[in-house]
């Protein structure tokens, strides 16, 4: 089951923090959160830790949302930095399956011919740098690389990304100038923040 299929939808136009605060006393009005954000939650855990497994985390994920959502602090009118923080536990939980998934994307090998349409040649520099991307991922501490995805691939800003790992803005921004430095060596000087990794090609 797809995690987008679960509840029925109320509050639309409303920001996140309000439908949070609503759902305390209508429970039902949490699954306009779910609608709103699952799909990108289910996008980035499924790039870390594949899609099979990247289901029940998903699922898990806005169980434990419902049952935190009175500590949300409502001052914030966007849920995603908590959603992703949350993400960030549960995949620490993984962390075999997502070593597992970072391996497989570094043997990799670009043997499909090159192909002329729109984004082709973005394409063919992704697939050209994503054994040694996911390489480099594998080789930052499980800190680091929380960081630099929740920012690369979750597009978060600095401030989100420090209150989904719970850590201060300054903090985060020196530690992901580390990190980054850390993988532009790796990849030959190239920025990682621009350099789109593909996903294993599934038959």
């Amino acid at each position: 089951m797809s995690p987008n299929a679960a509840w029925d939808t109320d509050g639309a136009g409303e920001s996140d923090s309000t439908l949070i605060e609503r759902s305390l006393i209508e429970p039902e009005l949490f699954a306009a959160l779910f609608d709103r954000h699952s799909d990108e939650m289910f996008r980035y855990t499924a790039r870390r830790l594949g899609p099979e497994i990247a289901e029940d985390t998903v699922a898990d994920l806005f169980l434990v949302a419902f049952r935190g959502r009175a500590k949300y602090d409502r001052v914030h009118q966007d849920a995603r930095p908590w959603l992703y923080g949350i993400a960030t536990n549960l995949i620490a939980r993984q962390r075999r399956a997502e070593r597992r998934r970072t391996k497989a994307m570094a043997r990799v090998a670009v043997e499909r011919p090159s192909s002329f349409h729109d984004g082709a040649d973005d394409r063919l520099t992704a697939e050209r740098f994503q054994p040694k991307l996911a390489k480099a991922l594998a080789s930052l501490s499980a800190a680091e690389r929380d960081l630099l995805l929740l920012v690369a691939w979750a597009n978060l800003t600095y401030d989100g990304a420090a209150r989904a790992l719970g850590i201060p803005e300054g903090t985060a921004r020196s530690r992901l100038h580390r990190v980054r430095s850390k993988v532009r060596r790796a990849l030959g000087g190239v920025n990682p923040f621009t350099v789109e990794p593909l996903e294993p090609q599934h038959g």
